[in-house]
């Protein structure tokens, strides 16, 4: 309902919005094989950004403007068109929380964070990322439960081992999307399959493992990726190899972040890599490459990707997200 107000806000009321999230069909017939499913006609769109923190001048900007819509404001008509929109959330959303990471720590806000990602139509985003314990355990835990709370899926992330590694489920009509998020740039003691909080750590066997658990749940499985070097626009080839994997695995994109630049879109074995997508929103105007993002929407029909478009983006210099086909617009 949050997402078909928005649309009709911005007169772009598209048919096949998602309709609950995390529902699963299933069809019993007594003393009888199961039936097999249909083939999928469905088309859904799928629209994938970078890095989006919306701590330090960020959050500043969006005080001084009084208007937590601020960073969003060029790009949201696109953004909330998309019936499951997917982003990387790099940073705790939180009141609360010791500094429990390096001078590059982050923390936003949790009413115009909350307000900023609803505004711009946000199904789901990965919080398994190496900012989410930059304030520690509470932030840590406030920040899921906001999200959850406000009906944004949290993926990579929550209570326990087993939550973390759980797939988040957006449908749109009969297609059901499964998205997983994972990192090892956090402390492994976050990890563990005691872990309380936990955030989804990934070998080769977790990330097998966990994306059969979600084929049998969803039509298409979504694995993010929060990997690679900074500032490197060539993806490495430890990334080149788990990102196959997982396609090989099952999974039908795999999307990564981190970087803070843009890396390469790679299609293989029926299945999309983006390596990395770069920054969407964020205060990193310090060289050409972090002034630039990719956006990438993705048509499904069924199953079946139909279509990739990629859009760049630049960044004002208030950080304002836009579109760069519309830069003779932009401030």
């Amino acid at each position: 309902m949050r997402k078909m107000l928005m649309r009709v806000f911005f007169a772009a009321v598209l048919a096949g919005a998602w309709f609950g999230a995390f529902s699963v069909r299933t069809l019993s017939v007594e003393n009888s094989a199961p039936l097999p499913k249909a083939p999928l006609k469905q088309q859904a769109t799928l629209l994938f950004v970078g890095d989006i923190m919306l701590s330090r001048n960020i959050e500043k900007l969006m005080a001084a403007k009084n208007d937590p819509h601020f960073p969003f404001l060029k790009v949201a008509s696109t953004t909330v068109e998309a019936d499951i929109a997917f982003g990387n959330l790099e940073n705790p959303v939180s009141d609360r929380g010791v500094r429990s990471g390096s001078i590059y720590s982050f923390r936003a806000e949790q009413a115009t964070t909350t307000e900023a990602l609803i505004f711009a139509g946000f199904d789901v985003v990965s919080l398994a990322n190496n900012h989410l314990w930059d304030y520690g355990r509470q932030a840590f835990i406030d920040t899921y439960e906001l999200l959850e709370k406000n009906g944004i899926g949290a993926a990579g992330a929550g209570p326990n081992y087993e939550w973390a590694h759980r797939p988040v489920v957006r449908s749109v009509g009969e297609t059901d999307v499964a998205f997983l998020a994972y990192t090892n740039l956090l402390p492994k003691f976050l990890g563990l399959a005691s872990s309380t909080p936990a955030s989804a750590r990934y070998d080769d066997e977790t990330l097998k493992a966990d994306i059969a658990k979600a084929k049998e749940v969803a039509d298409v499985v979504v694995v993010s990726l929060h990997w690679g070097d900074e500032y490197q626009t060539s993806h490495n080839v430890e990334q080149e190899r788990v990102g196959k994997l997982a396609i090989d695995a099952g999974a039908k994109i795999v999307v990564g972040h981190h970087p803070h630049v843009v890396q390469e879109v790679e299609e293989y074995n029926d299945g999309l890599i983006l390596y990395s997508l770069g920054n969407f929103v964020f205060d990193q105007n310090f060289s050409k490459d972090t002034r630039r993002g990719l956006v990438v929407e993705v048509k499904l029909i069924g199953d079946e990707i139909a279509a990739i478009t990629r859009r760049e983006v630049a960044f004002t210099k208030e950080f304002q997200t836009y579109f760069l086909e519309a830069a003779a617009t932009a401030d």
